[in-house]
């Protein structure tokens, strides 16, 4: 299964909860995340702006880099799915080009579209309900 994960979760997910269980699935395998450039240069730029240690960014990084249960959008296509905030539909315009099915985000401008073509907008606590195994 691909998901996108929201920056929110991903930050979220070194401070524990329902976050760090959504990533802990994907290092277990449990799916594929779906990254494009922009939303990978999102992740980075939060972490390292709230003081995440650089060699945990650096290991992110590196299971990116390596393939790990992930893929890379090459290019994708403008959308205008969250009109409250510009930036949001990143997600969608990423899962749209990954063929994603689901997009895990605690944004409620975001979590307000809950479905778009065929992608789920779930929060992280939906996601461990439906998917965890």
């Amino acid at each position: 299964m691909r998901v996108v994960v929201d920056t929110n979760v991903m930050v979220s997910s070194f401070f524990g909860g329902p976050p760090r269980a959504v990533i802990d699935c994907w290092r277990r395998g449990e799916f594929t995340l779906c990254v494009s450039r922009p939303l990978v240069d999102e992740y980075v730029e939060v972490l390292q702006r709230l003081g995440v240690r650089k060699d945990l960014v650096r290991e992110l990084l590196e299971l990116w880099a390596a393939g790990y249960h992930v893929v890379f959008a090459d290019a994708t296509r403008p959308l205008r799915v969250v009109p409250a905030d510009s930036d949001d539909n990143m997600l969608f315009e990423c899962a749209v080009a990954l063929k994603a099915k689901t997009i895990v985000t605690g944004d409620r401008a975001v979590r307000r579209v809950q479905r778009y073509m065929d992608i789920d907008v779930v929060t992280p606590t939906e996601f461990l309900k439906i998917h965890a195994k």
